[in-house]
Parts: structure tokens; sequence; C-alpha cells
């Protein structure tokens, strides 16, 4: 395997790159805005990304997309993770919800969903974390879906249903099995619309000082179809997980693009200015703040990459895809937090993109997973692989 961008993804690597940057970049303070000014300034990104052929890019072609493969798009993605609106602008943002529909949906939820969703018409959303009970521990979710003649009737209330607000529909996890049924075999997945009866949104949870569209939502009596099961009944588990580990890699190739933009604003800010008669860059601590960041940055790559060639030959990637999902949050944390540092005072300010960066990284180390949980996963796995007499040799992995 090499780690070298392959040759035929540069051109559209580098195409996706100065989208973001001479479109994405300058506009990011629109996008911010919650109103008609930053709803319109997205329709018109989402277009210009058509236009220029870059729209999709990771989407299976039966369904709409440019059906780039999996490890071409994951170096993109690097590239895409240097705004967190790029992938709504570019059509990125559905593709773990397009891929679920595709593989699992009824053919009615096909054909409602599918095609506007990945171009871009309507917008999806996930329903799994519940306030009332520990998110690293999802056999312990409380809302339930009992069968009432040919309907599901759903009862719960979940939160962080990002997107909720704009959403067509919300892909529920719930409880669909009696209590004597084993718990990784209890769950399901159920396809709501939005408009549905009883389906009411509380509040858009205010996150570290941000409304990003996280949302609190009631089931109250939600009745929907029994077709809307997404996948088979109890399946959810395993559908969550086929969601969830190249979600994973995706993200963490999106945090190196965050990273990388850190690290550009940190090395020009050294660069530049001007203190006690020397730049930045020239003092001794500020070197060893760009050495580590970068060293993190590229070990942090390297094993994210690595993770994604084990996965693309068919592998689960269990310990690898763990370990990046620590590595790569305390990796993203690091790099904003060196940067805003050499920028002093302006970098905990609007005046640099690092402010808002440096809150979306403290999320990194608890959605998806928190770091404590995917510690414990790692070791027992590799525990468990010396218990069997195999060991884990790091030069055969």
């Amino acid at each position: 395997m090499s780690f070298q961008i392959p040759e035929h993804v540069r051109p559209v690597r580098e195409r996706v790159r100065a989208f973001i940057e001479q479109r994405v970049y300058p506009a990011e303070a629109s996008l911010e805005e919650p109103g008609e000014e930053g709803r319109a300034t997205l329709r018109r990104l989402m277009q210009e990304a058509k236009d220029a052929g870059l729209w999709a890019l990771g989407h299976p072609k039966e369904i709409g997309g440019q059906g780039m493969p999996f490890l071409d798009y994951v170096y993109v993605n690097e590239v895409i993770g240097r705004s967190e609106y790029a992938q709504v602008c570019l059509g990125t943002h559905s593709l773990q919800d397009s891929i679920m529909l595709n593989l699992y949906a009824s053919p009615e939820w096909r054909d409602r969903y599918l095609q506007p969703l990945v171009a871009g018409e309507v917008f999806p959303s996930f329903g799994m974390t519940e306030p009332e009970v520990a998110g690293s521990d999802p056999t312990q979710l409380q809302t339930r879906a009992v069968l009432d003649g040919d309907d599901w009737v759903i009862n719960g209330r979940k939160w962080f249903t990002t997107g909720a607000k704009n959403a067509a529909y919300t892909t529920v996890m719930c409880r669909t099995e009696d209590d004597d049924t084993p718990d990784h075999s209890a769950f399901s997945m159920i396809v709501v619309p939005t408009d549905t009866p009883g389906y009411n949104i509380v509040r858009e949870t205010p996150v570290m000082g941000m409304l990003g569209g996280h949302c609190e939502v009631a089931y109250e009596d939600v009745r929907v179809p029994r077709a809307n099961l997404l996948g088979p009944r109890g399946h959810g588990f395993l559908i969550a997980q086929q969601r969830l580990g190249p979600g994973r890699i995706f993200h963490c190739m999106r945090w190196l693009g965050q990273a990388q933009r850190a690290f550009d604003l940190m090395c020009e800010r050294a660069n530049s200015r001007m203190a006690f008669g020397t730049t930045l860059g020239e003092k001794q601590q500020v070197q060893v703040m760009i050495f580590e960041t970068a060293a993190e940055i590229q070990a942090s790559r390297l094993l994210t990459l690595q993770a994604a060639h084990k996965m693309d030959s068919g592998d689960p990637a269990r310990v690898e895809i763990g370990i990046i999902k620590v590595v790569g949050a305390s990796m993203l944390h690091n790099a904003i937090d060196r940067a805003i540092q050499v920028h002093g005072a302006a970098g905990v300010t609007s005046d640099t993109p690092l402010e808002r960066m440096y809150r979306h990284a403290r999320f990194a180390r608890i959605y998806d997973g928190p770091d404590e949980v995917h510690r414990a996963t790692v070791a027992r796995l590799l525990l468990r692989e010396y218990k069997r007499g195999n060991g884990w040799d790091f030069g055969l992995r």
C-alpha cells in the first residue's frame, strides 16, 4: 500500500481544494447566519458545485452520485474537511444516509427519498442519542416502537438529532423487541418523516455557545407504516455499525483537513508576526509547537489511511478505527489549540476561523463514541488476540 495521493485522484482533489478555498471560505460568515441569507448562500454554493462537476462525488452512480471509489474519496474528504460547511456545499453530507437507504429501504422510501437526497433537494437526520441514558451504551436506549396492525407506534425522546429542523425524515433507532430479547438483537431502524403527527421538535440545543442544528425531539405516539422499517427487524445495531465504520474514517479525514487549515494559519502567523525584534517563528517555543503539530498530523494521517486501506480490503478494522478515533480527536484539538496560542488574542476572536473550529474540535472526543469507550474496546480486542495465542504483530497488521 502507498500513502501517496494516487495520481488519478490529484486533479479532482485539487479542484475540490480550490473550490473550498475560493468559494466556501469567503462565504463562511454568511453561511453562519441562521436566516434566509445563510440559506440563499448555501443554495448558491450547492449549485456552483454541481456546475463544476464536484457534487456528490462519493455517492454510488446508481443513485445519482459520481461513484468515486471509497479509497479515492477518502483522500478528497481530507480536503472537504477544511471547512465545516463544505460537506453540504458539495453534497457529501448525506452519503452515509443515502447508502443506508440504498441498502435497506423499502422500494417506497427509496423512490421517495433516495434521488432527492443525493441531489440535495431534501436533507436527512439520524436519531439515536437520548438525554436520559448514556449515549456510550446504546443498549440502554428507551425509545420504543410497537406494532399496532400495520403501523409502528413510536414513543420516546431523542436529542442531538442534527439537522432535524430542516430534514425531510429522521432514521430512528428504537427498541422493537421484548425485554427478553438480547439487547444487540432488540433494536431496529425506522424511517420517520418529520411531518408525521407526534414528531415534535422540543428545542435546538445550544452547544458551547452555538446553535448547530442539534435538536431534541419528542416522539409522542408517532404512527408510521410497517414498511418504514429499515432493513430486517432487530438489525439496528448491525446497520448502525455499517454506517459508523466508514463514517469514522470520513470524520478522521475531515479532522485532518481542519488540522491542516489550523497548521497553515499557525505557520503563516509565525512567519509574519514580530515580537521582541524577531518573528514568532524564530522563537524556540513556537518552533516546538510547529514540530509537535506536524508530527501529530502526519502520524494521525498515516494511521487513518492504513485503517481505510484495511477496511477497503473487506476487514472491519475495528482496532484501527478505534485507534484513529481517539488519536485523531486529540490531534485535532492540539493542532487548533496551538494555532490559537500562536495567534494570541486574535485567535479567540471571530477574526479567524480558529475559535469556532476549537469548539467543534471538543465535540470530536464525544460523538461517534467517547474516547474512553474506544480505548476500552481496542484494549479488549488486543488482549483477546493474546489470549488466543495470536499476539499482535504490528508489522503484519
